[in-house]
């Protein structure tokens, strides 16, 4: 399972999900700060 964070939460928990949630990641860490949820969604 891959966690997406919410850009209101730190990007810094992102590497201690990462060891039980591969792939995991934060919004802003994509590009898609500011992005309404349907862009996310895609």
């Amino acid at each position: 399972m891959k966690l997406l964070l919410d850009e209101n939460l730190s990007r810094r928990i992102v590497p201690f999900l990462q060891t039980a949630f591969s792939g995991s990641s934060q919004v802003a860490l994509l590009g898609l700060e500011g992005a309404n949820d349907s862009e996310i969604w895609q």
